[in-house]
């Protein structure tokens, strides 16, 4: 079986963010760069997935810059076996990434495509979604869970999936699309040896031209600013006053 796990560089999540000056986005010079968190969870499942036998190939796929070859090194690190990055310097929006993955899906023919839920730095959560819907496949979104059946015959995935009700499970005919929410797994640390080993992994390069995807926005964004910071709160008396506010300054009541 062949897996296919989509990873993400984005501003690490322990960076305080800051907006540019001209307000056009976010800082990214001179800051530090990880592999989405969610995206991390994906891999560590692949890469289990790879272990107990259930899958033969593991391939981690990027999209954005060249620097983005430094993430997959780092899948490559955790295990995985090989790499593709699809080489732009526009910033792709969730449809354009999905297009893209969808056209790496026809030539690779995985059976199974797992992505992080979101990247935590536009936090859409459509990217999964939409492949699976260009695809025609099924999906199962915010797993907490994934077993494959390994009967004879057999051919389909169970997903337990993290609602606001609590915990759903669907079966999933292979090939599927599976996004990860935080309690899949714990993703491990890659090891000094492994790290050496990725450096000499194959690294496949190539640009939504080559896939034949458009990847132009679709959206233009206007200005993006800080939150303005919280107001003091006042401290009352007991609740008669506090129900006065309420209904005479906030007028909530």
């Amino acid at each position: 079986m062949k897996v296919l796990v989509a990873v993400k560089r984005v501003v690490d999540f322990n960076v305080k963010i800051r907006v540019k000056s001209d307000a056009t986005g976010v800082e990214a010079a001179n800051v530090k760069m990880s592999m989405n968190p969610f995206d991390e969870i994906a891999v560590e499942e692949g890469v289990r997935m790879r272990e107990n036998g259930s899958a033969d190939e593991l391939i981690a796929v990027s999209l954005g810059t060249v620097a983005s070859q430094e993430t997959i090194r780092t899948a490559l690190a955790m295990g995985a076996d090989r790499g593709i990055l699809v080489e732009t310097d526009l910033g792709l929006e969730p449809l354009a990434i999905a297009k893209c993955l969808a056209a790496i899906a026809a030539k690779e023919n995985p059976d199974l495509i797992i992505l992080g839920k979101q990247a935590i730095d536009g936090d859409n959560n459509q990217t999964g979604q939409m492949l699976a819907a260009l695809l025609g496949w099924g999906q199962g979104t915010f797993a907490s869970n994934i077993s494959l059946a390994d009967g004879p015959g057999e051919n389909k995935a169970e997903v337990v999936r993290e609602v606001d009700g609590g915990l759903e499970t669907v079966s999933l005919k292979l090939p599927c699309v599976v996004t990860t929410d935080l309690r899949l797994n714990e993703p491990r640390y890659a090891s000094l040896p492994n790290i050496m080993k990725a450096k000499k992994k194959t690294i496949d390069v190539m640009t939504p031209e080559d896939l034949g995807v458009d990847v132009s926005p679709r959206t233009e964004i206007l200005k993006i600013e800080e939150p303005s910071g919280r107001e003091a709160g006042t401290i009352v008396a007991d609740a008669a006053e506090l129900v006065e506010k309420l209904h005479s300054e906030a007028k909530v009541i």
